[in-house]
């Protein structure tokens, strides 16, 4: 389905008229775009029993969950960094010092 059919429809659904196949011709025609027919009918028959405002809100918290996403998954790495043990740092400590000895020395 077209974008710009969509938008059409949500114009229409905003402007308090009904969503019908004149009114996304009247909208589609003043945007310089060819109206396709079956595409228009496709998009009030999609449409048809569809709650627009209910739709759009269930939309508007799914971008949202999506959008958060990608935070908790920076969160879940931060707190699976493996701790470094003492015993390590000092044994790459030990290792730094050889090889600056080995270039110096």
């Amino acid at each position: 389905m077209g974008m710009e059919y969509v938008y059409a429809a949500l114009l229409l659904h905003k402007a308090g008229k009904k969503v019908d196949e004149a009114g996304l011709g009247k909208i589609l025609d003043a945007a310089g775009v060819k109206a396709d027919v079956a595409m228009s009918k496709a998009v009030v028959a999609s449409l048809d029993g569809v709650d627009i405002d209910k739709a759009i809100k269930e939309a508007a918290v799914q971008q949202v969950a999506v959008a958060a996403a990608p935070v908790a998954a920076i969160g879940d790495k931060k707190e699976a960094k493996p701790e470094v043990k003492k015993e390590d740092e000092k044994k790459a400590a030990e290792e730094a010092a050889a090889g600056l000895s080995a270039l110096f020395g």
